[in-house]
């Protein structure tokens, strides 16, 4: 199993009282596919600065922590773009750094 981040915008249009239970869900969804959440960062209400539909212009962000199989990372990614809940979702895998950048030769 690899260590993963994901970041969920929610489209919050017209229930931000729902919030919770959102996150609920997709934890559940996730849950059914074998992953193990480490944890949940709820974060804020953001306006976007680029607003690709004139019906949401903001949306609430949650970061979920976890670890999971690599080919569970494809279905997550189906699963979500068709709910109407996730406007968008990314993501990323935890732990792991950038090859450093070639020093300069002397020449």
């Amino acid at each position: 199993m690899k260590r993963y981040e994901g970041l969920f915008i929610l489209n919050t249009s017209g229930k931000e009282e729902g919030v919770k239970e959102t996150i609920d869900k997709l934890v559940a969804e996730m849950s059914s596919l074998g992953v193990r959440i480490d944890a949940i960062q709820k974060m804020e209400k953001r306006p976007f600065s680029r607003v690709a539909n004139k019906k949401i212009s903001s949306g609430y962000y949650a970061n979920i922590l976890f670890e999971a199989e690599p080919a569970a990372i494809e279905q997550l990614h189906t699963r979500f773009a068709l709910s109407p809940d996730v406007f968008r979702v990314i993501f990323t895998q935890r732990g792991v750094t950038p090859p450093a950048a070639a020093a300069p030769v002397a020449a």
